[in-house]
């Protein structure tokens, strides 16, 4: 039988939410959850961040989008977490951070936990975005992420947050539109379940952003290897993430948009060593009228200005495993 409540370990640097076949670490000081760990397994390489660019396409380039919006790639390199805030059972957690957390035991107990980090954008003006992870006993996490939208601001490439992956995926499985798909590029899309093999790259010649897949309920991602030395090539294993209130976007690749962007040619990309997923709230339309200065229709662009709120669920326990 799984346990009714959470575990909370307040250490001096983090705090530590256990339960059942998993760990979940918090940091104080890394701005973010620094480990997933699911039946001794883990399933971070850094923090998840929020996400606010994408490589730039050939139409982005033809259309100068970087010149207005390039300040987004700045934000998502350099952000900086500059709060967090822990609740327990929908009760602010206070004193968390040492010498006062001396106050806590090791028998603290919560059937839900409340982790909170806000962000500063390096942008002018700036603004904030967030990210909230609520932990469930089962050891299910709802993700929420919010983007305050301020004025002055430029158009969006997307919004989302970003996770790194210690290995590369052997395969993904996601039940959404089929094939690659953008905001103002669904129409050619079938709703159904998919399976893709590897972390495939789209071989164009410059690289440039791919693989964004719109419209999905969720996605499934499946790794056979870890980092420790001594595990050698075992048992896949596998984590979910399921849409909570409304569909979400995500790409799965083996690069940052940082490493893509700078890469001038296909044979300048790093190997792949890592899985970077990606759960899109928003994402800007890839256009395509002609790559020589049309901007992407209105519809389909993500204004600076206004808020982005979405939510999605990770499970540990896929269903039907």
């Amino acid at each position: 039988m799984k346990n009714t409540k959470l575990k909370l370990i307040f250490g001096d640097v983090s705090i530590g939410v256990q339960g059942t076949d998993f760990d979940y670490i918090f940091s104080y000081q890394a701005g973010g959850m620094e480990s997933l760990k699911i039946r001794e397994r883990e399933w971070l390489y850094h923090v998840p961040r929020p996400a606010f660019w994408r490589a730039m396409t050939d139409n982005d380039r033809g259309g100068g989008f970087y010149k207005k919006s390039g300040m987004w790639l700045l934000a998502d390199s350099f952000l900086v977490c500059k709060g967090m805030s822990i609740d327990a059972d929908g009760k602010p957690v206070t004193d968390f951070k040492a010498p006062l957390n001396n106050q806590y035991n090791g028998s603290e107990e919560a059937e839900t936990v409340t982790v909170t980090y806000v962000y500063d954008t390096l942008t002018m003006p700036e603004t904030e975005a967030e990210i909230r992870y609520t932990v469930f006993p089962d050891g299910r996490i709802r993700v929420e992420g919010l983007y305050h939208g301020r004025e002055g601001l430029p158009q969006l490439p997307v919004f989302g947050v970003r996770f790194v992956f210690p290995t590369p995926a052997v395969r993904y499985t996601y039940q959404g539109l089929t094939g690659e798909t953008y905001p103002d590029r669904m129409s050619g899309g079938k709703k159904g379940i998919c399976e893709i093999i590897g972390l495939p790259v789209t071989p164009y010649l410059t690289p440039q952003d791919c693989g964004m897949h719109m419209e999905t309920d969720w996605v499934e991602i499946v790794r056979s290897r870890t980092l420790r030395y001594n595990d050698g090539d075992k048992d896949e294993f596998s984590i979910r993430f399921w849409a909570d209130k409304t569909p979400f976007a995500f790409s799965c690749l083996p690069y940052t948009p940082e490493q893509m962007e700078f890469a001038d040619h296909q044979e300048e990309l790093p190997p792949a060593v890592r899985t970077v997923l990606t759960i899109y709230g928003g994402v800007r339309g890839i256009g395509g009228i002609d790559a020589w200065g049309s901007d992407v229709e209105p519809p389909y662009r993500l204004y600076g200005d206004k808020d982005i709120y979405f939510s999605f669920m990770i499970e540990h326990d896929p269903v039907g495993k």
